[in-house]
């Protein structure tokens, strides 16, 4: 383990690999480099400091050298303890960032990271799951006064910070980044579509055409999970408790049943809820032999490894993220990745294309954070939402990097649709 009082990473050898991975992201990611050449000369960050609390992956690392290039200074850590890719994360110990993570930590080092990030004392903070923020607000109360506002990644990280926000536990502003059209409906569905299934093939390697493939919670990152399982030929099976969720999965082609009914028959089961013990002990006692069991959602209490210990005779890694649980009745059962995010634990997570636009709405809404300050017009206390226009804007760059073209409203119609007196 490489470490000195300003990282602590695996191993620094990797750096050079880690490099070319982010070199690889780098020339896939066109919004961000956008931005970094827009802000590179005036570096509106300077003099800012921000805590990031993010998964640790080549793209990742773009938006770290697209902050550093606008002037900021960053302490960064991995959000999940088993998604930091460690040459990356090596790579940017070696370019001087900041940076406390490896692949494989436990959760008493998992904290201990995220506490590093603090010591700097930031005025930002940048999350993945709202685990900083709550460090912050738990642990290091003090640091409140002087944080500006954060930003927040993922939709279980907003959904818990709009309740402290409810309940009057939340003590500074938060961006739902989240909550943009080109982070959720692309980073959710097409990049957890497909980093999905890619951390499942890498771990097991199986035929997914043919296989009943269990999909539970219908939201975005469902949906894109199904889908892309879908397109492979599997036959998908989605559970619900959302009625009009549950209508849409039926409707796009998918069979709706509770999980009790679906454990019966599964050979391939997915978690993507964000919430607690969607697979528990009775679903695994009705479990065909060789199930395969996996989570794509932030946390890995969607799947009850107690129950299942309680029920297995034995227990062993058959292949790198695959562990072959034997039943007390002979059965086997597959967990991946521990029951952690199986595309960036198995994986390498959201393709660059994705995260481009996702981290490009970090990046902006740091910046709107910022620009508030030096405006002087503090925000309110609150989960906010960063603008439509924003949104328009970074998909209008991704689509001119496509050299895709798009028609413009006349001034004609413009006037039509603001004409609210037109009638038939």
């Amino acid at each position: 383990m490489a470490k000195n009082n300003k990282f602590k990473v695996r191993d620094l050898k990797l750096a050079a690999q880690g490099k070319t991975k982010i070199e690889w992201a780098e020339s896939r990611m066109p919004v961000l480099a956008a931005l970094r050449a827009k802000y590179k000369k005036t570096k509106p960050f300077k003099g800012f400091k921000i805590a990031g609390c993010l998964h640790v992956t080549k793209e990742t690392a773009v938006l770290i050298r697209t902050f550093i290039d606008a002037g900021a200074e960053l302490s960064w850590s991995g959000c999940n303890p088993l998604s930091t890719q460690d040459d990356v994360a090596a790579a940017l110990a070696v370019d001087g960032v900041s940076i406390y993570a490896w692949h494989g930590m436990n959760t008493k080092e998992f904290y201990w990271c995220i506490d590093r990030t603090l010591d700097f004392k930031p005025q930002l903070t940048l999350d993945d799951g709202a685990d900083l923020i709550f460090t912050v607000h738990n642990k290091y109360k003090n640091l409140i006064p002087s944080i500006i506002g954060g930003t927040e990644e993922t939709t279980t990280g907003v959904h818990r910070l709009r309740k402290m926000a409810e309940q009057g536990a939340l003590k500074y502003p938060v961006f739902a980044v989240n909550d943009s059209i080109t982070k959720w409906d692309f980073d959710n569905v097409y990049g957890t579509g497909q980093s999905t299934i890619d951390g499942i093939l890498r771990a097991t390697s199986v035929l997914i055409a043919g296989k009943n493939f269990v999909v539970a919670g219908y939201g975005h990152c469902g949906s894109g999970v199904a889908t892309r399982a879908k397109g492979l030929g599997a036959s998908t099976i989605a559970t619900e408790v959302k009625p009009t969720s549950a209508l849409k999965a039926t409707l796009e082609g998918h069979r709706v049943m509770k999980m009790d009914d679906a454990a019966k028959v599964g050979d391939i089961f997915v978690t993507a809820t964000g919430v607690k013990d969607v697979i528990v002990g009775r679903h695994f006692a009705s479990m065909k032999d060789g199930a395969i069991v996996c989570n794509t959602g932030h946390y890995d209490c969607e799947i009850n490894l107690e129950d299942l210990n309680r029920l297995k005779k034995s227990v062993r890694t058959i292949r790198p993220n695959c562990e072959e649980y034997t039943m007390k009745d002979g059965r086997k059962i597959y967990i991946l990745a521990k029951g952690r995010l199986v595309n960036l634990s198995a994986a390498e997570g959201h393709p660059s294309e994705v995260m481009d636009m996702s981290f490009a709405n970090q990046f902006n809404a740091q910046l709107a954070l910022v620009n508030s300050y030096k405006a002087g017009k503090k925000l309110s206390v609150n989960v906010h939402v960063l603008p439509e226009s924003m949104d328009q804007a970074i998909a209008g760059v991704k689509l001119s990097t496509m050299g895709i073209k798009i028609d413009k409203l006349t001034k004609e119609q413009i006037k039509y649709n603001e004409d609210y007196s037109e009638g038939t």
